[in-house]
């Protein structure tokens, strides 16, 4: 009975059409905002803007790196480079992005301890149980492969949907290309006139 006077009434039926048409509207709009927030947050990496800030970052966390290490080894010094220049890669990105908020918390350290702390029991527990013949494992699709490596490429992606892995990849070569761009201007222009003349020309900065 109540079915039939809903059907009935033009008014209800109305008003429910009004209101799915205005749920369809705002989907639209949202999946627009969404599309749009991503092709900004893809092409921000390339603008001298950007670049003009990580590299004053940059030069900023080196120069306080250098100050604290006062005869680093050459092997120690590489590596507090590329930790810093990651590092500050991952404080321009503002935490938007996974990889960032990856690099920020240290994820990556953690996680090489853990395989460490598993290796290490591994070893030991060899030596007490006998051998057993490996059981075979299963062979994955190619692509379901390449999709494993490419998350363990880029920092705390591992477990992402393919999409979502496609879109932080593409994020972080976008980062990656700009750092490169950016180390390699400072480089340049430390070895022709020492540091005073990236805080004397911050202009030329990108």
């Amino acid at each position: 009975m109540a079915s039939s006077q809903t059907v009935s009434n033009p008014d209800v039926n109305s008003s429910h059409s009004r209101e799915s048409k205005r749920k369809k509207r705002r989907k639209i709009v949202d999946a627009g905002e969404i599309e749009q927030q991503t092709s900004l947050d893809q092409s921000r990496w390339r603008t001298d803007t950007e670049q003009q800030i990580y590299s004053s970052k940059l030069l900023q966390a080196l120069r306080h790196v250098r100050r604290s290490n006062d005869n680093p080894s050459p092997v120690n010094a590489g590596r507090a480079v590329r930790e810093t220049a990651d590092r500050v890669l991952a404080v321009t990105a503002k935490g938007r992005s996974r990889w960032s908020r990856a690099i920020l918390s240290g994820r990556l350290s953690l996680r090489l301890s853990q395989i460490n702390k598993k290796h290490k029991k591994a070893k030991l527990n060899s030596g007490n149980i006998k051998s057993k013949k490996p059981a075979a494992k299963k062979r994955l699709p190619a692509l379901q492969r390449k999709v494993r490596v490419l998350g363990r490429l880029v920092p705390g992606c591992q477990k992402l949907p393919f999409t979502n892995l496609l879109e932080e990849t593409n994020d972080y070569i976008s980062a990656l290309q700009m750092q490169i761009k950016a180390m390699t201007f400072l480089t340049g222009l430390l070895s022709a006139g020492g540091a005073g003349s990236v805080a004397a020309q911050p202009d030329r900065l990108g």
